[in-house]
């Protein structure tokens, strides 16, 4: 597992594909009667990224995203990747202190009622305690975890930055060069890993 970063690249075009995706055990008995298992309780997601240019030469875009492909020889190791669309929270709830729990795990929700957790942290603005800035007293691991010196009572919540943690989907990465010292890269895949290298 790597730190990583997919460089911050000009050429990308609109078409960005963002699918998550989860692992659901369906079996159907003879009746038609369906018994369902959810093995995963947080999706992994799948990024499609289309580059109509990465330059050569003084720039060194391509250089920059073959040289990650080539470092990280394909799909064998991950790396980092900030999604422009989904990458902060401001004021996200994390949890409600008891005055006796010192441990919370940093989160971002989607919508009202899906929250999974945040574990490749970028920048941790801040840390509010029933709506006040905590200005000490806490630590914060790389996996996103807040440990209090002492237990808080009210709501938790966290502004910061995160990165999506990730490899390529694939083996090969095809480039084109369309003109002198211009090149594309039409499908650029990624997918989240959770999981070690062996």
């Amino acid at each position: 597992m790597s730190d990583l970063k997919f460089p911050d690249l000009p050429g990308i075009t609109w078409q960005v594909s963002w699918q998550p995706s989860f692992n659901t055990k369906i079996q159907t008995a003879v009746s038609g009667k369906e018994y369902r298992a959810s093995l995963m309780a947080n999706p992994i997601y799948k990024l499609t990224l289309n580059y109509e240019f990465l330059r050569h030469g003084a720039k060194n875009e391509l250089r920059q995203l073959v040289g990650l492909f080539l470092q990280t020889r394909g799909a064998f190791d991950n790396f980092l990747y900030k999604f422009p669309d989904d990458s902060a929270v401001t004021d996200q709830l994390i949890g409600v202190g008891d005055g006796k729990t010192k441990i919370f795990q940093l989160s971002r929700s989607f919508g009202s009622a899906f929250s999974e957790p945040v574990q490749n942290v970028d920048v941790v603005t801040n840390i509010k305690v029933a709506g006040v800035v905590k200005t000490g007293g806490y630590t914060v691991s790389e996996s996103g975890l807040v440990t209090f010196a002492a237990a808080p009572t009210g709501d938790v919540s966290w502004s910061g930055s995160y990165f999506y943690r990730v490899r390529f989907e694939q083996d090969s990465q095809e480039v084109e060069q369309f003109m002198k010292d211009l090149w594309s890269a039409k499908k650029v895949q990624l997918i989240g890993s959770l999981g070690r290298r062996i």
